[in-house]
């Protein structure tokens, strides 16, 4: 069982798929303010509007590329979830201009992180051609953008080539909103949204018209909706290794939720808040009293806060390492928790399927190695269960969307985010940067 810790007990190419998404968030049952009331919209926008316009769509095409050639794409999905929004632009007549970052290039050009192989691939998707360019501002950036016609697609060069775009330098962000030409601003990178950079924020004041595309629409419907009114009982499940990355999405979600799990390696900070030995697991012994104050607050909020009760250990940092599980209390030195035990697993799924709101951040173990991915993959397992039982399921970004994906249960949840720091930060309760921008609706 998991101790739980309250007063009683310590322990393809058409409009039609823009349309149809459109109408599916529309359609939601999620009891929330709608993203319509709140910040305009992509599909709010008069066609005539769109046009022969010039418009500047921030999208997130970071996508993994291969480390031996690094010019092939491992997985589009960034670019595919993009797709509803520039597909939309096209058949409206808009001449779509693209601008997004790959990689970390540090303000210098990087030929392995070009925006080329998105092109390439975004062409392949749209059965058509995309042009690019080899800079985001300038001279040849204008040029190109006087050649679009109706229906037209041009990727812009990495925005982070520049060292002004992360310092959302003001002229920097000028240049590139007139650069382009645009009328109008959308951004559909809700994975970057939590930035105030040049081109998820700055850019976008010397623009008229500034919306959110689709895929921006749908994360802020479900992240919103977990934030201000989910549908009770609501459970948050919050993993990783460390516990300072995730203190204040655990001291609001205290505020917010009816029940709390903690699991990763963060769990062994809390054991020494508690008084437990726990050998030689990972513990930010500066954050011990902080651990200790989380789990006094739930208790005083009446909110259920668990903690596994037994782990899977590892005699060293490996694969193939010797395992063994025992309760929290028993860990010997010179061992490590690497998962959650089972009869944690057990306790976290029948909790889970008691709720119909279920937030999940960060693994509950190594997952990458096999011996200690049970618990993770359990979780996984377990929302799908509750998906389908008609429980909202929202899984924010990170390590979470890499299991759900091992696991094949992406179709399995209600929405898995693209953004792991934004969607911390929504569930914080903060407002984004590059949905602050936007036209109010």
């Amino acid at each position: 069982m998991f101790r739980q810790f309250t007063r009683a007990s310590p322990g393809v190419h058409a409009t039609k798929r823009a349309f149809k998404q459109s109408i599916q968030l529309q359609k939601n049952s999620i009891h929330a303010t709608s993203i319509l009331e709140y910040k305009k919209t992509i599909g709010q926008i008069s066609p005539n509007m769109l046009k022969d316009a010039n418009v500047l769509v921030r999208v997130d095409f970071n996508v993994p590329l291969s480390k031996t050639d690094g010019s092939t794409i491992t997985d589009d999905t960034r670019i595919r979830e993009a797709l509803p929004t520039i597909n939309h632009l096209i058949d409206a007549g808009a001449k779509v201009i693209l601008a997004s970052h790959c990689g970390r290039p540090k303000g210098q050009v990087n030929d392995k992180m070009r925006m080329t192989p998105m092109a390439e691939r975004l062409g392949e998707l749209i059965q058509k051609p995309v042009t690019t360019t080899d800079d985001c501002i300038g001279v040849n950036v204008g040029a190109a953008v006087s050649k679009l016609k109706s229906g037209d697609v041009l990727m812009l060069e990495n925005v982070r080539f520049h060292k002004e775009e992360e310092k959302n330098n003001a002229d920097f962000a000028k240049e590139l909103a007139e650069s382009t030409g645009a009328t109008v601003y959308v951004n559909d990178a809700f994975g970057t949204a939590h930035r105030a950079h040049a081109s998820t924020e700055g850019a976008a004041k010397h623009i008229p018209n500034r919306v959110a595309g689709f895929l921006m629409e749908k994360e802020l419907k479900f992240l919103k909706s977990a934030v201000d009114a989910p549908k009770r009982p609501f459970a948050a499940i919050v993993g990783g290794a460390k516990v300072s990355t995730k203190i204040p999405v655990i001291e609001s979600l205290i505020e917010k939720c009816d029940k709390i799990f903690v699991g990763g390696g963060m769990i062994f900070t809390f054991y020494r808040a508690l008084g437990y030995s726990v050998g030689s697991s990972m513990v930010e012994e500066e954050f011990i009293p902080m651990a200790e104050s989380l789990m006094e607050k739930a208790k005083a909020k009446g909110v259920k806060f668990f903690l596994p009760t037994d782990v899977v250990l590892a005699d060293e940092f490996k694969a193939e390492a010797e395992t063994k599980t025992t309760l929290v209390n028993e860990i010997p030195d010179g061992w490590m928790g690497l998962d959650i035990g089972p009869d944690s697993v057990a306790t976290f799924k029948k909790e889970l399927l008691e709720c119909k709101t279920v937030v999940w951040n960060g693994p509950m173990g190594v997952f990458e190695f096999e011996k200690f991915s049970n618990g993770t993959f359990s979780v996984a397992h377990t929302l799908a269960e509750v998906t389908q039982a008609g429980g909202i399921t929202i899984i924010g970004g990170g390590d979470s969307v890499a299991a759900v994906s091992q696991a094949k249960l992406n179709d399995k949840m209600s929405h898995i985010s693209t953004g792991g720091g934004a969607s911390l930060e929504m569930l914080e309760g903060k407002e984004l940067p590059g949905v602050a921008v936007l036209d109010s609706a």
